[in-house]
């Protein structure tokens, strides 16, 4: 029998209490055991999974947003228990990337027959310790825009009100010189924008961004769009779109390393943002970690392995 710890964050989830009934109900009808933990405040989540690693459990299930799963991977990387992902948060990249139904019902009963695969982390350390990423991490407009959404918002509008306040900030957006440095070669690059990436699909439309970027490559993917003000922000979006990282583009530029340093040597710190949760500020490093994480995977996901 399977034995599972379902931890949900009743800040991020929809309609939670009955939410974490039908999980609960059709896991347990799928022969699991099944018990269940909710989270009151910010690191919660990252101390149950760590408090749960010598309890015997099989798989910890993630009911919330990608903040919530990062964190449960957090306490569970390298131990060998599996993450599992009900998606109920604003964004929900990482269910998305590994191919899992959105709503609530379809997602619990996947997890019944998921495989369980090895995928890549990024770890960023910091003062407090390290700070894990299972999508991205990045620093300018996106994280700049995380950090100034509120929580009612998010919790009201989910996606919604990222995407009303980027339309009412575009005009705001402009480049900054970064210094990047991958698998120790520097680059100076100029970006809105930049993203260390382990996953290639990203909303809105979860579009692949660059052929082959997947969270079992083996790889960091690195992409700075360049850009001031709305035009060519919209230049920028539409040339990351439809070139899919095969060229490199007037606005776009790509790089692929297992270590990445950034950093913005003539401004002011910006934000950084892990997986959509704010951690900080430049300068950063990020690490590969691979296959440091196992994870429940829908019937549609290539397992590259890299």
């Amino acid at each position: 029998m399977t034995r599972a710890l379902l931890i949900t964050n009743p800040l991020a989830a929809r309609a939670h209490a009955r939410a974490v009934t039908t999980i609960s109900d059709i896991l347990r009808g799928g022969g699991w055991s099944v018990e269940v933990r909710s989270t009151t405040g910010p690191g919660d989540a990252r101390r149950i999974a760590e408090e749960a690693r010598p309890m015997g459990f099989d798989v910890l299930v993630s009911h919330g947003g990608d903040g919530t799963a990062m964190q449960v991977a957090a306490g569970i990387a390298g131990s060998g228990i599996t993450l599992g992902l009900v998606p109920g948060g604003t964004g929900n990249v990482l269910a998305g990337n590994l191919r899992l139904p959105r709503s609530t019902a379809r997602a619990a009963r996947a997890l019944l027959n998921a495989r369980r695969l090895p995928i890549d982390l990024g770890v960023v350390e910091r003062p407090d310790g390290p700070h894990y990423f299972a999508v991205a991490a990045g620093t300018g407009f996106d994280a700049q825009l995380m950090a100034d959404t509120g929580l009612q918002a998010k919790r009201r509008w989910k996606l919604g009100a990222y995407l009303a306040r980027a339309a009412l900030t575009l005009t705001s957006v402009r480049s900054a010189g970064h210094r990047v440095t991958v698998d120790g070669t520097t680059h100076d690059v100029r970006a809105a924008m930049l993203l260390v990436l382990n996953c290639g699909k990203l909303p809105p439309g979860f579009l692949n961004l660059r052929r082959g970027l997947v969270p079992d490559d083996g790889w960091l993917d690195v992409v700075a769009l360049d850009a001031d003000g709305a035009f060519q922000s919209a230049s920028a979006v539409i040339e990351l779109l439809v070139g899919n990282g095969d060229r490199k583009g007037r606005r776009i530029w790509w790089a692929r390393g297992r270590t990445v340093r950034v950093e913005v040597p003539d401004g002011a710190p910006r934000p950084v943002q892990l997986d959509g949760e704010v951690t900080g500020a430049t300068p950063f490093e990020a690490r590969l970690l691979p296959g440091a994480l196992a994870v429940l995977v829908g019937p549609a996901f290539t397992a590259h392995h890299g």
